[in-house]
């Protein structure tokens, strides 16, 4: 069988972002980029946003963080709310989430509609001044332009309105974006360093290594929860130094410029990942 292309490869699902048998939710929906983003909003609330729009979460309401698989998530939402995704959610009946799931819904509605699209898993810096936030993006393949752009479908008008980004949400500049890959290569050649990357006390080396890896298993249309760690590329602890030994810096390095190298070393990046066995997840991982 000969191996998808890059593009046929990401406009087709994968085991976290098929809708099962869901599939009907994400059928009939517009296609242009503003339009779908609003999609997303209005059925989905971040969970670290929820009280700023007047909506204080239970512990119930928070359990859809663990839910990895889109297929699983659209069940939620139809089990709560059975109208079209087309018509916007009360605040009460909007699913709580994180940047990783708004990504991935929107990842996986692009994909539905035969686009190639991918969830990017890095670093933003227009949450926080002189700092980079934990975060992830969606990104998408622009027929007419010829190239990867960023969205960020979580900014809504209101986030937007706190936020004030100099930039469009449709169109995130790679500079306010970094993908994780970046980060690590910031770091290692001194351009910043580790403790700016992270989130609430959590930061340094460790961290960006964690999203290096998720951004890698991401590109390879795994798309784990952020605090997923029990795979064989996880063997340090957040407070743990950085390595010293130079064949495990190396890889790490390795991992890193996959993830940036570009769409020429897709077939690299498909074989490093499908020939390693530290890249598999657990099977408990993939609900159902």
């Amino acid at each position: 069988m000969t191996p998808p292309t890059l593009l046929d490869y990401y406009a087709h699902a994968g085991m976290m972002t098929a809708p099962g048998k869901h599939a009907d939710l994400l059928s009939g929906l517009p296609t242009n980029l503003p339009a779908l983003c609003q999609v997303v909003q209005q059925n989905m609330l971040h969970v670290f946003w929820a009280e700023r729009y007047g909506r204080v979460l239970s512990d119930a309401d928070k359990q859809p963080l663990d839910i990895r698989q889109v297929s699983h998530k659209l069940a939620l939402m139809r089990h709560v709310d059975a109208r079209p995704l087309t018509k916007a959610r009360p605040l009460e009946k909007r699913q709580v989430g994180n940047c990783r799931d708004f990504s991935l819904l929107l990842t996986s509605i692009l994909r539905r509609q035969g686009r190639p699209a991918r969830a990017r898993c890095g670093f933003a810096t227009y949450f926080i001044p002189d700092h980079f936030e934990d975060h992830w993006v969606c990104e998408y393949w622009n027929a007419e332009q010829g190239r990867w752009v960023l969205v960020d479908a979580q900014l809504d008008e209101f986030q937007q309105g706190v936020l004030k980004p100099d930039f469009s949400t449709l169109d995130v500049p790679r500079d306010r974006f970094i993908v994780a890959g970046q980060a690590w290569q910031m770091c290692r050649e001194g351009q910043a360093q580790p403790e700016q990357f992270g989130i609430f006390d959590m930061n340094g080396w460790w961290f960006i290594w964690g999203n290096v890896v998720r951004d890698f298993l991401s590109l390879n249309k795994v798309e784990i929860l952020p605090w997923d760690y029990e795979i064989g590329f996880f063997t340090h602890r957040l407070e743990d130094p950085f390595p010293e030994d130079p064949a495990e810096i190396a890889e790490y390095d390795r991992v890193a410029a996959l993830t940036l190298a570009g769409d020429a070393a897709f077939p690299e990046m498909r074989k490093f990942h499908s020939g390693d066995e530290r890249w598999r997840i657990p099977v408990s991982w993939l609900e159902g």
